[in-house]
């Protein structure tokens, strides 16, 4: 439960990039219920670990008493969006899309209490594959200047690979759900990552401009590790919310073997924990910092998987080490392989550095192995013999290799 202001409180719990209007913002939550929502485009059958940042903003929203929208943004995922990417989205078939939402929405459940209203999930397919697109230019894209939507961050980083016609209509029609839900619903908040930024504030403007009303935006930083690393990227691919796509077990050992200096600002942001706890857990160091690792895996798992799934990738977890006298002394008693520093940094392909670690006799037998599930790189299976293994993974500066139930190698980083 939120006890001191609901603004004050999420950018204590690292949720807070940019704010519109920020004492007015904050007045507001704090005396009165607020409609907020976050879009989701269902361009994959899964919601991933990116999206848990935009998801625990909708649920310490909820729990302050205002109401979440989560919109699965079946119209809008027909276009893509440009924000943040240098090449175009692919575009998806409508029965892809409808898929992919009802995925969406399932999955969302698991997070936000939709009883009695308390929370909604819309598509916003119900309203934008309904429009008749004079009309639509004429209310709409009259507001809009090609000058100010050029200088964009979304569109910015496109320019110069070329910016498809059917993506620039993205900010327009992300304004236009603002619009719908604020007419519809009452929303006055637009919440999501700070990618997307400017599409909020173009539909802040737009309110402003049709409805001669304020909303207000809010955004939570990228989802990106201390050393600047994409999160929820892994040997294994991305790391999904979907159990038959990333294990439970897969994704607890994903939280367990995060960066000792993540640790703090991930307790904050993807558990339910108190602050006071998380401080707590925060301050150990040395070896200790594993307990709050543990603490990490199993909160988010069982956030995301359920509590008997996240006691069982726990009992998995600690069979396996624990009963070895845990993964600090597997490591300190597996063989070693020393590899340059600036060579993974470079990057070594998983197959080529399975072979000179000796963990495999040839690259034929890595690939095999890969192929089959038996080879972990940090405790999480690697997927793909293409992967590449770079100084990102390196955890203390060191690697841990294994090669079926038992059988370790690490990879210390030199110079």
């Amino acid at each position: 439960m939120v006890t001191k202001g609901v603004l004050s409180f999420l950018r204590e719990r690292g949720l807070v990039a940019q704010v519109t209007h920020e004492d007015e913002l904050a007045r507001l939550l704090d005396t009165q219920p607020v409609t907020v929502y976050v879009g989701f485009d269902p361009t994959a059958d899964s919601l991933h670990v990116g999206h848990l940042r935009s998801i625990m903003m909708l649920v310490h929203l909820q729990r302050a008493g205002h109401r979440p929208i989560a919109l699965v943004g079946g119209g809008t995922a027909m276009i893509g969006d440009p924000s943040g990417r240098t090449e175009a989205r692919p575009i998806l078939t409508r029965e892809t899309i409808a898929y992919n939402a009802q995925r969406f929405k399932e999955q969302l459940g698991r997070f936000l209490d939709f009883g009695n209203g308390r929370a909604l999930l819309l598509d916003n397919s119900e309203w934008l594959l309904e429009l008749r697109y004079i009309d639509f230019l004429r209310e709409i894209g009259s507001q809009f200047s090609v000058n100010q939507m050029l200088t964009a961050d979304a569109f910015r980083t496109r320019m110069e690979r070329g910016l498809s016609f059917i993506e620039f209509n993205y900010m327009v029609l992300q304004a236009y759900d603002f619009l719908t839900l604020y007419r519809r619903y009452g929303c006055r908040l637009q919440a999501g990552g700070d990618d997307q930024w400017s599409n909020i504030l173009a539909g802040i403007d737009l309110i402003r401009r049709l409805e001669h009303d304020a909303a207000y935006g809010l955004t939570c930083p990228l989802a990106v590790t201390a050393s600047g690393q994409k999160m929820g990227k892994t040997a294994a691919g991305a790391v999904w919310l979907d159990a038959s796509k990333t294990s439970p077990y897969d994704f607890f050992q994903y939280w367990r073997s995060v960066d000792d200096k993540d640790v703090a600002s991930f307790l904050a942001i993807y558990t339910l924990l108190p602050m006071d706890e998380v401080r707590a857990l925060s301050e150990l160091e040395g070896k200790a910092i594993n307990r709050a690792k543990k603490v990490l895996a199993f909160e988010v798992t069982r956030l995301v998987h359920g509590q008997q799934a996240a006691e069982e990738a726990r009992q998995a977890a600690e069979a396996l080490f624990e009963s070895q006298g845990g993964m600090e002394e597997a490591l300190d008693g597996a063989p070693s392989t020393e590899v340059a520093l600036e060579e993974l940094s470079g990057g070594i392909g998983i197959v080529e550095l399975l072979v000179q670690c000796g963990l495999v006799p040839s690259r034929s037998e890595a690939r095999r192995l890969i192929a089959q599930g038996g080879i972990y790189l940090n405790e999480v299976r690697v997927a793909d013999a293409d992967f590449l293994v770079t100084a990102d993974q390196l955890r203390q500066g060191r690697l841990l290799l294994r090669k079926g139930k038992k059988s370790y190698h690490q990879v210390v980083a030199r110079g």
